[in-house]
C-alpha cells in the first residue's frame, strides 16, 4: 500500500530524512576509528587535556564498559550483533514511519542508530570495538569510549530532554484559561 505521496504506507520523507544524521554519525565514527587504527599502536597514549582526557588505542571485544572483554563466549558475540541489528531496524522503522515526535527525539533516535551501526560494524569486521577516548576526573575514570558511544549517549540525552521538557510546554499551554 502507498500513501498519497507514493511512498510505502506509513513511511514519510520527514521521518526518513533524519536517517542522514545516522549516516553522518557512522561516517564520523568510522573516520576517527580508522585514524586510530592506522596511525597508532596498541600501546598509544597521548594526553589531550592533562590528567583529564587521554587519547588511547584500545580494543574491546566485550560489551559496554569492558564487561566480558577477557574472553567473551562466541554466543555472546552473536547475540550482541543480532540484538544490535534488531534495535537498529526497530529504531529506523520508528523514525522513518514518523512514530517519533519532536526534533530532539528524532535526532536522538537517529544518533542512537548511527552509534549502534558504527559499533556493530566493528564487531562484524574485527570482532572488537575500537575505543580511543579515556577520561579521568580526580579519582573517577570511565572506560575508553569512541564517537559511536558518544553519539549514543547524546541521542539518549536528547530523547530524555524531549520527554521531560516537551511535555511541560504542552501541559503549560493547555492549562491556561
Amino acid at each position: 500500500m502507498r500513501d498519497s505521496g507514493g511512498s510505502p504506507r506509513g513511511f514519510t520523507a520527514s521521518g526518513a530524512r533524519w536517517l542522514w544524521l545516522s549516516l553522518a554519525a557512522v561516517a564520523a565514527d568510522r573516520f576517527t576509528k580508522h585514524l586510530i587504527e592506522t596511525r597508532t599502536t596498541d600501546s598509544f597514549n597521548y594526553s589531550l587535556i592533562s590528567d583529564v582526557v587521554t587519547l588511547v588505542h584500545s580494543r574491546n571485544p566485550g560489551i559496554a564498559f569492558g564487561m566480558f572483554s577477557d574472553s567473551p563466549p562466541e554466543w555472546l558475540k552473536v547475540v550482541l550483533i543480532a540484538g544490535a541489528f534488531a534495535v537498529i531496524l526497530l529504531l529506523a522503522w520508528l523514525l522513518a514511519s514518523n512514530r517519533v515526535s519532536g526534533a530532539p527525539a528524532r535526532a536522538g533516535i537517529a544518533l542512537i542508530i548511527g552509534g549502534a551501526a558504527g559499533n556493530t560494524y566493528d564487531r562484524l569486521v574485527s570482532g572488537a570495538v575500537t575505543d580511543f577516548f579515556y577520561v579521568r576526573i580526580g579519582p573517577y575514570h570511565w572506560p575508553a569510549f569512541n564517537v559511536a558511544d558518544s553519539v549514543i549517549f547524546i541521542g539518549a540525552a536528547l530523547i530524555l530532554i524531549q520527554m521531560f521538557f516537551a511535555g511541560r510546554h504542552t501541559h503549560a499551554t493547555h492549562s491556561t484559561p
